[in-house]
């Protein structure tokens, strides 16, 4: 019988070919319902893993000693044998497939979580947004209504008025419905791109075959910022009000005081806005609303530095670990970064001691080798670092050699609050106090992440201190 479309035939089964039901990832075999229940009833076959059928087993054989690939190469990012861990890929860092596919199955649970909070938040926006529009209506409705009863006591000169006034409201009120119902739309896009992409992790996710899932998996990439707003904020409303109150005081004055008062009238129109940034807080307590817990990628620790207290705590030692080589570890600079994007409004607060510390953000793609500029905080286009000093600070971006020193009450603790939307990086001296040490306001085209650089002094350390319970 031949096969249609994806049905897998049974291995086992001789001239007439039946439809498997099961594959079995340690036979590297597919199994009719007939042929598959040995796999049940046999205490030998008790643990051997069955997958829904699937036409690509022959993958997990090593094609160099034809064994099945149980290890995952970390070093080369590949599945192997273990016939190859004990060849060409000998003193690799090596795990079981499954550990690998365990680990990275957490990480994209993570990314999974991140995506549905956008969801839920895009989906509060675009409520927000549909209140808005409604809300605009009204209040415009409400000034036509009001400076048409204003125009009609006046003589023809105020007719003229009133429908220049009722032309410019409308007017304003299409744009800014318009803009409204524009945003509407970028955040639902928004929204469905962002369901597709968990359907599709998702079906990565239920994938059975380890070495189909990592094989899949560095398809998907990291969930990227977004180039819209992170949250919605509606100014009081006043929409059109302004134009009411400015024609009834026209309404008082005499004809030739009109032309005068114009002016005012159509600036109130042309000022409407509803969608303003949130302020930066102002106290501390504002500061802690939006606190985020910040732990360390041990991937990216320069090979002094030590990493404990669940990895928020790093310590420079005056010897080098055992480390295996990685892609994003830094070489030269004694540099380590979150684990942990940044794209929305956040404050974290980092502790220090025993020398000077760079606290910095930096986006992921920082160089990582070599001692050029293009891999310190602060030396190149792609962080922002503050330079703590027992008694001093100094700002660098860029250049290191133009670093800005700036003033404030020595402290061991600095705080950083970071709106990533509007391009807001502001650093803070905290002891009872808060004071403002340097404030960047720019454009940041990409993710950010927490980053931290030690001078050398032995047992210098830094520590980001939670303050989600403060």
């Amino acid at each position: 019988m031949a096969e249609k479309g994806g049905d897998v035939a049974c291995d086992v089964c001789t001239g007439r070919k039946v439809k498997a039901v099961q594959s079995c990832l340690v036979c590297l075999a597919s199994y009719c319902e007939k042929h598959l229940q040995p796999h049940y009833d046999a205490p030998a076959f008790k643990k051997h893993q069955l997958v829904d059928p699937s036409k690509k087993l022959q993958e997990n054989i090593c094609s160099l000693h034809h064994e099945v690939m149980k290890i995952f190469c970390r070093t080369d990012q590949q599945s192997i044998c273990y016939l190859c861990s004990m060849d060409e890929h000998k003193g690799h860092e090596t795990v079981a497939a499954a550990t690998e596919r365990s680990e990275r199955q957490k990480e994209l649970e993570v990314s999974r979580q991140q995506i549905q909070q956008r969801i839920q938040g895009r989906e509060k926006d675009v409520e927000l947004l549909q209140q808005e529009v409604e809300d605009i209506n009204v209040s415009a409705d409400k000034a036509v209504e009001d400076s048409e009863k204003s125009f009609d006591e006046v003589i023809r000169l105020l007719q003229k008025s009133s429908s220049d006034v009722k032309q410019q409201v409308r007017s304003q009120q299409e744009h800014e419905v318009s803009r409204v119902k524009d945003l509407q739309e970028k955040l639902q896009q928004e929204i469905t791109d962002l369901k597709r992409r968990d359907a599709e992790m998702k079906q990565l996710s239920d994938t059975e075959d380890h070495n189909q899932f990592l094989h899949n998996y560095p398809s998907q990439s990291p969930l990227s910022g977004s180039t819209l707003s992170s949250s919605i904020q509606i100014r009081p409303l006043r929409y059109f009000e302004d134009v009411t109150a400015a024609v009834s005081e026209t309404r008082e004055k005499l004809l030739d005081l009109l032309r005068e008062t114009w002016t005012n009238i159509s600036l109130s129109v042309a000022e409407v806005d509803v969608l303003l940034s949130e302020p930066e807080p102002k106290t501390r307590a504002g500061f802690l609303k939006f606190s985020q817990d910040i732990t360390l990628d041990p991937n990216t620790a320069h090979e002094q530095l030590f990493l404990s207290d669940g990895n928020r705590k790093v310590t420079l030692l005056n010897r080098q670990k055992s480390l295996s080589s990685h892609p994003d570890r830094f070489t030269t600079w004694w540099q380590v970064l979150s684990k942990e994007s940044v794209t929305e409004r956040c404050y974290w607060e980092v502790e220090f001691r025993g020398g000077g510390i760079r606290v910095a953000v930096a986006y992921k793609n920082i160089s990582r080798a070599g001692s050029s500029d293009d891999c310190g905080f602060g030396h190149n286009d792609k962080s922002w670092a503050l330079h703590c000093e027992t008694s001093s600070y100094s700002v660098c971006h860029s250049n290191y050699q133009l670093s800005t020193r700036v003033s404030g009450p020595p402290s061991t603790r600095v705080g950083v609050y970071l709106d990533h939307g509007a391009g807001l990086l502001s650093f803070y001296s905290v002891s009872e106090t808060m004071t403002l040490l340097h404030r960047v306001q720019t454009s940041f085209t990409q993710p950010l992440h927490a980053g931290l650089w030690l001078d050398y002094a032995d047992e210098n350390t830094a520590e980001f201190v939670s303050t989600i319970a403060c």
